[in-house]
């Protein structure tokens, strides 16, 4: 017998908002830790005396950690709860964050961060399960906004908390702080955060997990998407991940904090993912997606030039161009995928993160050979590969084509 009405989280109702927060607040603790070292990646170089490469693995670790967990962890959530697994992965994420801040040596620090993008995986996975199943139909879509900003606003606070409180203190004292806001917002995740009434407890479909995927990874549309997130993030990140080495040095000498805060220049895409949805809506995806990725190199050029005020230009015009694209993208995997949709999504954001991983490493050997140039002649060259996909994708038509499990 289906569960009443009544029980579903309705938009007006206390209920709604005291849910909203909980998920809010786990999606800003998960995203804030996640992105928290990207900023003091020139200071753990330094504190640890590991080159850049070898620092960047910080991030690395816990993106492709997270990458790989993110459908295993979907599918675990059939068999133990929804709020169950949230609550236990940010919990173990804070826990795992006051290990970082303690790590005596690098190749610890590297065990914790792995470990934590593996706990990393249980919100995001889960999230919007729990909200598609128990929000009413009438509230789900004023939420969806509310939730993925969320993620946004996590990245961003993250970076600057771990910047600024560097700057002032130590790269230690920051993770501890942030890891203490992040304990008292598991807190409130759990008291505030209703525990499931529409979900239906079953065993992990790990096979159902593995055929699926199988299936849209042998579907060239899907596959072109997923490699266009591969390249399109993995690029986008690493363009971070280096810039703060280039800025502390001279002629620019910026000050940790400084550098905290030019994550700022990522709010340029939040504006971009709506121009650019609309312009899918009424020019189609196909036409869209190559035009962000072309405004996407056009920023990554601007980079080259050196005066500071034109370099951070082209840091939010990459940024407008990578988050449209983004946008236009995963909205597509949802149209092409016609059947095991949820699925598709996690594929794309599997390769979404792990370019992060990859690409963010082989950064760090044109960095550390050929500079910033180097970066960015690299970059230029992996988005350009993407903008080829995205031609590919203009040839396969605008139809989805099923994919059938075997």
């Amino acid at each position: 017998m289906p569960p009443a009405s009544n029980h579903y989280i309705h938009k007006g109702q206390p209920g709604f908002w005291r849910a909203g927060s909980a998920l809010f607040a786990g999606a800003v603790v998960t995203y804030a830790l996640l992105y928290s070292v990207q900023p003091i990646l020139p200071t753990l170089s330094a504190d640890f005396a590991v080159s850049p490469t070898v620092a960047s693995l910080t991030l690395a670790f816990s993106t492709g950690a997270l990458a790989v967990c993110l459908p295993i962890m979907a599918s675990l959530s059939e068999a133990v709860g929804r709020k169950h697994l949230m609550a236990f992965a940010m919990a173990a994420s804070v826990a795992l964050a006051f290990a970082t801040a303690g790590s005596s040596d690098f190749p610890l620090l590297l065990v914790w961060r792995l470990l934590q993008g593996v706990a990393l995986a249980g919100l995001p996975a889960v999230a919007m399960a729990y909200v598609a199943e128990e929000f009413s139909p009438q509230s789900t879509g004023a939420f969806m906004g509310f939730y993925v900003s969320s993620s946004t606003i996590g990245g961003l606070s993250g970076r600057i908390l771990t910047g600024t409180v560097t700057d002032a203190a130590s790269w230690r004292v920051a993770i501890l702080l942030l890891a203490a806001m992040g304990a008292a917002a598991t807190l409130w995740f759990i008291v505030a955060l209703p525990r499931e009434r529409h979900f239906q407890r079953q065993p992990a479909a790990f096979d159902t997990l593995f055929r699926g995927s199988y299936a849209h990874l042998r579907e060239p549309g899907l596959l072109c998407l997923f490699l266009t997130a591969f390249l399109l993030m993995g690029s986008f990140f690493t363009l971070y991940d280096y810039l703060p080495y280039l800025l502390v040095a001279a002629p620019y000498r910026l000050s940790q904090a400084a550098i905290g805060w030019l994550f700022l220049l990522n709010l340029t895409g939040t504006a971009s993912s709506l121009l650019m949805g609309r312009l899918a809506d009424r020019w189609g995806r196909r036409p869209v997606l190559p035009l962000c990725i072309l405004i996407m190199m056009a920023g990554m050029l601007l980079t080259l030039v050196p005066a500071l005020p034109i370099k951070l230009m082209g840091v939010a015009v990459t940024a407008l161009g990578f988050t449209g694209a983004h946008s236009v993208a995963s909205g597509w995997v949802v149209l092409r995928a016609t059947r095991h949709r949820a699925q598709a999504s996690a594929l794309y954001l599997l390769f979404f993160y792990a370019g992060t991983s990859v690409i963010g490493t082989l950064g760090g050997v044109f960095w550390t050979h050929l500079g910033w140039p180097g970066v960015v002649g690299l970059l230029m060259a992996l988005v350009a590969a993407a903008l080829i996909l995205s031609g590919v994708l203009v040839r396969l038509g605008p139809l989805p084509r099923p994919a059938r499990l075997t």
